[in-house]
């Protein structure tokens, strides 16, 4: 069974781009780099959080989607690994300004 990844989805709001990371949020830019960018530091934010433990699920009113929890502590471990998380956030092919 391949791995969980969120889907990404692309929209041009006032002139800008906008990335979202389904379940994750989303990241603008004037470019599709810059977005791609920003979310990537917003995305590597929250695995820091979660993998330092500064982020607790304790309330049944907030359930954490296990296969969510999964790949963002995925992507915590390849950072802290000295790796490049890219390829596992925007797929094998990465994103490209068109």
């Amino acid at each position: 069974m391949a791995p969980y990844t969120p889907s990404l989805s692309l929209v041009e709001v006032d002139g800008r781009v906008r990335l979202w990371l389904a379940g994750f949020g989303h990241a603008d830019g004037a470019t599709m780099q810059e977005a791609a960018d920003e979310l990537q530091r917003r995305v590597l934010l929250i695995a820091m959080a979660v993998c330092a433990g500064d982020v607790i699920f304790r309330s049944t009113e907030c359930m954490v989607d296990p296969a969510q929890l999964a790949f963002i502590c995925e992507l915590g471990l390849i950072a802290a690994s000295g790796g490049d998380v890219r390829r596992r956030l925007f797929g094998p092919e990465g994103l490209h300004d068109r």
